[in-house]
């Protein structure tokens, strides 16, 4: 290596953001500081950066344990990482093919591991005015001989704290998300997942840390079924906070761990260890990793998750759907509850229309004969004996009552009793060991082979030319953990793959019908990654039934996904009282984008226009939801809290601007719930208004009997919200010059 030539530190920044790399003596790179560009350098000190830094990319061959850390179970202190060096770096640009404008930039920093004579390029990417890097590595083969890889980082950061007591200031949370009880976060002390002070352990041989790991990951095609893909280290006092999220719409892993003085954070997507990855690369052939994401900021989690949320807007495919935001009638959830016909449809479509919405989606059901439809999926042709009328004739009439029809369809699989079952050569299925996977009656279709796109592109060319489908709701509910051994170095690698490749034939139907709208959904969200949501055009949030139970759900949400994606169920029922009905109207309007359901045509009229009146709201807000950032007054939701709160902030956040203009300075939307217990009022934390004196707020919806109030508390820097119904739930608008 030429030192000469050899930089001791590299810089990368945006408007907001400063990512410094450091360069050690034998020329292996560390993040430095990932830090806003106004903020001073934070002091290497004790405990020392360089102590505690980890390599920028962490790999492993087959054969190769670790050559640092204490455990071989650890995402850090690979042989590959400390054998890594610098050899070159670039920057290329990205931009809108249609406006010219950059969309991000990349730092390459290009590393060579003469041992073994694979070459690591680290993606480092910023986006324009976002204080959020995004992370990918790919590696290649430049050797003689094969090389199989069992590991690669798609992010690896040491030194996070840089604090003497860092197992005492910080805290770190993640987020259960299980079916009907989605985006659940918890917060824990860093003891209490593992993470302690080294120096409490006397640790005095020159070990590096003890076998101290906390860790989150995910294995299957459920690629958020039990956690989100999200993790979060904060300061007990606000001041500072870490949010990263794996995109990867399958396997992946994050961990935290000691390091030497410090904590170190690691993501992937899969690996040997948990998720049977490895990836054989002849000579001349490369891999490239899944890609993480960070945000470190001086301030709460508020002020993270806002700029994640702007970072998802733009990473996602851009679509007309976005800015329209229009509502969508599914008649599945509380309603025909996949058992449609021409008389449950044609019942329906009246008071749709009503409503206001713009897209009537038919749901499960439609292709079978009877309600035992699970395991004869897979032809996708309309049943005769539910809609006799000719399904077309039926939706004509829902194109005539001005709606969009909608198809609920799940592509990846086929029923074991389905007609196409044995249509597919073998390799067009998972397999393990030569046999076809059965899972739940279902097999799953590996989109890696030709014939699964064709038969699928027919499929959806078919119900959009002859039948004008406008909306799919691609859904997914069986679970594959042991991925495929068809053609691929690992069962792993092979569901890797197959998850790379669906995504590309979504992008295709997209690139062919621009209009067409596709929502994710998977058992409701159980596959609510970025990897999905930057391709689809919406995502379901929940199969919750329970619309009580579900506003947990809608208030953390926006954790998950940004508003203009997150497909809520209202569902109101005859057979519920207003507070209950207008409840369920609630939980959709906040979460962003409205999924009404329910069986209106058998509401009351003063039901029904209970249920209009809060369409018509959505309607007059929806434009600001498409451009809004989340806060939570109350915290991050818990299953069983009493009061819950979510709040939509429309405005820029600049206090000092538009003065001149008469507007106000602060908008946002604040919905809160009251779900039970004896307390009418509770007081919810909003720093944004403190010192205006000119705070302007209006319910917005319902308008019910009873005490509702929203009004400035304590010393002006919060709000006292009052519902005398013990069951309840209001969305206001509130202002501030």
């Amino acid at each position: 290596m030429d030192t000469a030539e050899t930089p001791t530190e590299i810089t990368f920044s945006n408007e907001v953001v400063k990512v410094t790399l450091h360069l050690d003596q034998d020329g292996r790179v560390y993040f430095q500081d990932i830090l806003p560009v106004d903020a001073p350098p934070r002091s290497q000190g004790t405990p020392h950066f360089e102590s505690s830094a980890t390599p920028l990319c962490e790999v492993r061959l087959s054969g190769e344990g670790n050559s640092q850390s204490k455990t071989s179970k650890a995402l850090v202190g690979s042989y590959v990482g400390t054998r890594l060096k610098y050899k070159a770096q670039d920057v290329s640009r990205h931009v809108n093919e249609t406006s010219g404008v950059e969309r991000y930039k990349t730092l390459n920093v290009t590393l060579h591991d003469e041992q073994s004579g694979i070459t690591v390029i680290c993606h480092l990417d910023l986006f324009p005015g976002l204080p959020v890097l995004r992370s990918s590595t790919t590696v290649s083969n430049g050797g003689k001989q094969d090389v199989v890889v069992t590991q690669v980082s798609s992010l690896a950061i040491g030194g996070l704290t840089r604090s003497k007591e860092w197992w005492a200031d910080f805290t770190v949370s993640s987020a259960t998300n299980t079916w009907f009880r989605e985006a659940q976060w918890r917060e824990m002390s860093l003891p209490d997942v593992g993470l302690d002070d080294v120096g409490v352990y006397q640790l005095n041989q020159g070990h590096l840390a003890p076998m101290s790991i906390f860790n989150v990951s995910n294995r299957g095609t459920f690629s958020t079924q039990g956690h989100l893909p999200i993790g979060m280290l904060k300061r007990r006092d606000n001041a500072e906070t870490w949010l990263w999220q794996v995109e990867n719409n399958g396997s992946w892993k994050w961990e935290l761990g000691d390091w030497k003085d410090d904590i170190y954070l690691a993501a992937t997507g899969p690996d040997s260890n948990d998720h049977d990855w490895r990836q054989k690369l002849a000579p001349g052939e490369s891999f490239t990793s899944a890609t993480a994401a960070v945000c470190h900021v001086f301030g709460d989690a508020d002020a993270a998750f806002g700029a994640l949320t702007q970072y998802r807007r733009r990473i996602r495919r851009e679509h007309p759907d976005h800015k329209h935001l229009p509502i969508i009638f599914n008649d599945y959830m509380n309603c025909l509850m996949g058992d449609p016909t021409d008389e449950k449809i044609l019942a329906l479509i009246e008071p749709v229309a009503r409503s206001g919405a713009e897209y009537f989606v038919i749901d499960a059901g439609w292709y079978a004969d009877d309600n035992d439809w699970w395991d004869d999926v897979g032809a996708w042709e309309p049943s005769a004996k539910r809609f006799p009328m000719g399904f077309k004739n039926l939706l004509d009439k829902i194109r005539v009552a001005g709606l969009k029809p909608g198809l609920w369809v799940e592509a990846e699989v086929i029923g074991v009793r389905s007609p196409v079952a044995n249509d597919l050569p073998p390799k067009a299925y998972f397999q393990r060991d030569g046999e076809r996977i059965l899972e739940k009656n279902r097999y799953q279709l590996d989109f890696r082979h030709p014939a699964v796109i064709a038969r699928m592109d027919g499929v959806i060319d078919r119900l959009v030319t002859s039948y004008g489908v406008e909306y799919f709701k691609f859904d997914y509910n069986i679970e594959v953990t042991q991925g495929t051994d068809v053609s691929c170095s690992s069962a792993g690698a092979g569901q890797l793959a197959h998850n790379r490749a669906y995504l590309r034939w979504v992008s295709g139907l997209l690139d062919r019908y621009p209009a067409l709208v596709i929502e994710n959904c998977s058992s409701g969200a159980q596959r609510m990654d970025d990897a999905m949501n930057a391709v689809h055009t919406l995502q379901s949030t929940s199969d919750q039934q329970d619309p009580v139970r579900y506003a947990a759900v809608v208030a953390a949400i926006h954790t998950a996904v940004v508003p203009e994606q997150a497909a809520t169920w209202a569902y109101p029922q005859p057979g519920w009282d207003d507070e209950t009905n207008a409840l369920t109207v609630v939980n959709s309007l906040v979460s962003g984008r409205v999924h009404l359901s329910g069986r209106l045509d058998l509401l009351e009229p003063r039901q029904l226009d209970l249920v209009y009146r809060g369409m018509e709201v959505y309607k007059k807000i929806r434009a600001d939801i498409a451009t809004a950032v989340p806060f939570w007054p109350l915290g991050f939701a818990k299953w069983h809290d009493d009061w819950l709160a979510v709040g939509l902030r429309v405005d820029d956040g600049n206090r000092n601007g538009r003065s001149d203009t008469g507007k106000p300075k602060g908008m946002c939307y604040l919905a809160v719930w009251r779900r039970g217990g004896e307390n009418e009022s509770c007081d919810l934390q909003f720093s944004a208004i403190e010192g205006f004196k000119d705070v302007s707020i209006s319910l917005l919806y319902p308008e019910l009997p009873g005490t509702t109030k929203l009004e400035v508390a304590g010393s002006g820097s919060g709000l006292r919200v009052t519902i005398s119904s013990k069951i309840g739930a209001r969305l206001f608008s509130v202002s501030w010059r």
